[in-house]
């Protein structure tokens, strides 16, 4: 008899844990690192390709490692040759990031994203972009 009220009671909070903690997996998993250039001690571009194998996304991100950079703008190109201009204008410390960038028309397939920045040598380091995709 109390194995039976224990079975009712541990069997509900077992799927309630296994939501919980896919819930949190699955959100984790989601965003993939599309690619990432190290920048030039001037004003200048560069260009990260997607390869469509990594998907459609919904959101971006850009984070900055090594050292520091002022990132003006960003065009993502997408797979349909449309182009989405996003102004960033941030000044990006060692170690920042944008906040979550939204993507017109939600999941799209990116071809490239180009983004256009100087370092004005404000760095001894040259910075690091990275651009991660969320699907």
């Amino acid at each position: 008899m109390r194995s039976i009220k224990i079975q009712k009671i541990a069997l509900p909070l077992l799927v309630i844990i296994f939501f919980i903690g896919s819930s949190f997996t699955t959100n984790i998993a989601k965003w993939e690192h599309l690619g990432s250039r190290t920048v030039n001690y001037k004003i200048d571009r560069d260009v990260v390709k997607v390869t469509a194998r990594d998907g459609a996304f919904k959101k971006l991100k850009i984070k900055v490692t090594n050292g520091s950079l002022n990132m003006h703008r960003l065009v993502v190109q997408y797979g349909n040759g449309e182009k989405q201009l996003i102004q960033v204008r941030k000044n990006f410390a060692k170690g920042g990031s944008t906040k979550l960038i939204d993507l017109k028309g939600n999941r799209r397939i990116i071809r490239d994203i180009t983004f256009y920045y100087d370092t004005k040598n404000i760095s001894r380091k040259r910075a690091k972009v990275h651009v991660f995709g969320k699907h």
